[in-house]
């Protein structure tokens, strides 16, 4: 799809804030062998390439488990694996070396590109790789000798930060070294989580054959997770109810309980599928997090001017009464908003009437964007208990156009002799608000 003049002028401004939040930040992106095998690699290099050029601190971690089949093929030789981990032995450790070796310099090569017709043109970026993880043996397992196939022990947290500061791409190999000189076959997925632990990454981004993680639903229907907190994956986990890469799954998880402020899965084969996750509000994987990055909470003064835009369209239909920033200023600690990526999705206002211990909800809004997804729900529980703590009895609602949904909610339609006496005072009787009643237990 070809974007307009105006779309793609649109689009570029859109995502001048994530450019914005994400600069100077740390990204430890991780992708399996598989990967590179894929026509459109060279692609998805350039599109990391070009997180690098707007600021990002890359840290790439690379698989090569279908490279090493390959070479075990060639050489006629039978590859092990228990418990989904590789058995290296001396020969298969040689083609470890080989197939670590040739990826790392085809990645090199790439982020190398600028030639005049290529996305990254006179970036001249600079690639670091070398012996930044330190790896110990498995050992013996249930009686099996894993011999060189290994965990990672520490990452040289200091060496990565000193290539970073110097505006240069790390580029980590699933091998590690130890002090005694021996080299260890590594899963990627360990690596990569590991240096995103050690180095207090902001995010771990996945990259999976998959557009994300998927739920099964009560008829076995799967349906991708857009945002999901860590506490409600792994209990979708624990019953047998997501889908995706294992390997995705596994470093997802792990970054995110060590700390890890978010993890992303998103598909190398989709073409720009990390900018669009990383650059547009609803992204384009699944986002795995710690809380949600929908936050709800009390409005503050800087609000305004969102809560303005979001409730203006609404005013203009005469679904609300219309209110000044004046207005919304002296009032804002009577709202609640929810927030998502910088931005007002929701709100809602509760006015009080202590003498009649009763509260008024007004001004609710949800942009159209977000409707449908219980946001509405989420802010009448939060009016609900700031009413409580102000130790109303009730709460009512003036409405013309959402009176369903209200009654939905347990609301019960009153006439206007209900009202407190001085909102009595106040009604409008042009606009003929219909009054929705809820009693506090």
């Amino acid at each position: 799809m070809t974007l307009s003049h105006e779309d793609s002028i649109r689009l570029f401004r859109n995502s001048a804030p994530y450019i914005n939040a994400h600069r100077g930040k740390t990204f430890v992106v991780m992708f399996g062998g598989e990967a590179v095998l894929e026509p459109s690699f060279p692609r998805l290099i350039q599109d990391i390439a070009l997180l690098h050029s707007l600021g990002m601190r890359i840290i790439i971690v690379h698989g090569a488990r279908p490279q090493i089949d390959e070479r075990l093929k060639l050489r006629s030789l039978q590859g092990q694996f228990v418990d989904g981990l590789r058995v290296t032995n001396k020969d298969t450790l040689e083609c470890v070396k080989d197939a670590a070796g040739s990826l790392r310099s085809q990645i090199e090569a790439l982020l190398t590109l600028g030639l005049p017709n290529s996305p990254m043109h006179g970036a001249r970026i600079r690639v670091c790789s070398g012996n930044l993880v330190i790896a110990k043996p498995i050992g013996v397992r249930n009686g099996i000798d894993f011999e060189h196939t290994g965990v990672v022990r520490r990452i040289d947290v200091e060496g990565v930060k000193d290539q970073l500061e110097d505006g240069s791409i790390v580029l980590l190999s699933p091998m590690g070294y130890s002090p005694t000189g021996e080299v260890f076959n590594l899963s990627h997925e360990d690596v990569a989580t590991q240096a995103a632990i050690a180095l207090e990454a902001d995010k771990i981004i996945t990259l999976s054959h998959l557009e994300g993680l998927y739920q099964d639903d009560a008829s076995n229907k799967a349906s991708i997770i857009r945002t999901i907190e860590l506490h409600a994956l792994q209990s979708l986990i624990s019953n047998d109810k997501v889908n995706g890469e294992s390997t995705c799954i596994t470093a997802m998880i792990a970054g995110v309980e060590a700390g890890v402020e978010r993890a992303h899965c998103v598909s190398y084969k989709e073409n720009g599928a990390i900018l669009k996750e990383l650059f547009t509000r609803d992204g384009e994987g699944t986002l795995v997090m710690q809380n949600h990055y929908e936050q709800l909470r009390d409005a503050d003064i800087d609000d305004v001017g969102g809560i303005l835009n979001l409730i203006r369209p609404l005013e203009q239909s005469g679904a609300l009464v219309k209110r000044s920033r004046e207005l919304l200023e002296n009032e804002i600690n009577r709202f609640t908003v929810i927030e998502r990526d910088g931005m007002i999705i929701a709100c809602a206002a509760l006015y009080e009437y202590p003498e009649d211990a009763s509260g008024e909800i007004a001004c609710v809004a949800t942009h159209r964007d977000y409707r449908g997804q219980n946001r509405g729900e989420r802010l009448l529980d939060a009016m609900k208990r700031k009413a409580s703590q102000h130790k109303l009895n009730k709460i009512f609602v003036l409405t013309t156009v959402t009176g369903h949904w209200f009654l939905e909610q347990g609301f019960v339609e009153q006439s206007i002799d209900t009202l407190p006496p001085v909102k009595q005072q106040m009604y409008n009787f042009t606009r003929n608000s219909k009054v929705y009643l809820l009693e506090l237990a």
